[in-house]
């Protein structure tokens, strides 16, 4: 069965992103982009990939992506509908249409994550946001954090909604020069 990753950023105190979707904030670091195009290079979205010299990249760890309509936003804004187009992409929202044959939207999180998880294929990534992060936290089998050097003081939270408290057990990490610390944590049930 596949599983559902939360591969996200976050800051010291535990934000994503800043009060208005701001994330150039986040220090990263040769270092940490090199690493990142070889270990999760499918991660990198399709318009960048040319840039970055991923072009024809295949996918390591994902073939699936679920975001929330405030993580697509972004794409949609420069006219980008299908920011990921080497992967199966989900936008998961009520209010929100896409006109896009390579974009799903869905208002079942949780009915679209399990009918995911029962299919063949490489993971699930989780790509964000917060509120979705939180109301998908029962699903969610690992988490990939990379922890940034950095407090943000207020901002989107890396899990929205309400008390659950949910233990993960730590598997492995890895750290970078300028401070940046990769974990990964496993659901214990």
């Amino acid at each position: 069965m596949r599983k559902l990753v939360y591969y996200v950023g976050v800051t010291l105190d535990g934000y994503i992103a800043g009060p208005d979707h701001e994330v150039e904030f986040f220090p990263v670091p040769d270092e940490l982009v090199a690493w990142i195009n070889a270990r999760y290079p499918e991660t990198i979205p399709t318009h960048i990939r040319n840039q970055v010299g991923l072009p024809a990249a295949e996918n390591l760890a994902f073939d699936t992506l679920i975001m929330g309509r405030s993580t697509y936003e972004p794409a949609l804004s420069v006219g980008i509908t299908s920011p990921y187009a080497h992967l199966r992409q989900y936008v998961v929202s009520t209010t929100l249409d896409v006109d896009d044959p390579a974009v799903t939207t869905s208002t079942d999180p949780i009915g679209l994550v399990k009918a995911l998880k029962a299919e063949d294929g490489l993971d699930i990534w989780l790509c964000g946001g917060g509120k979705l992060a939180g109301a998908l936290l029962e699903e969610i089998d690992e988490l990939i954090i990379k922890r940034y050097p950095v407090v943000a003081g207020a901002g989107i939270p890396a899990f929205g909604g309400e008390f659950r408290p949910r233990p993960f057990s730590l598997t492995t990490s890895e750290q970078f020069d300028n401070g940046t610390v990769v974990s990964w944590l496993t659901r214990t049930d």
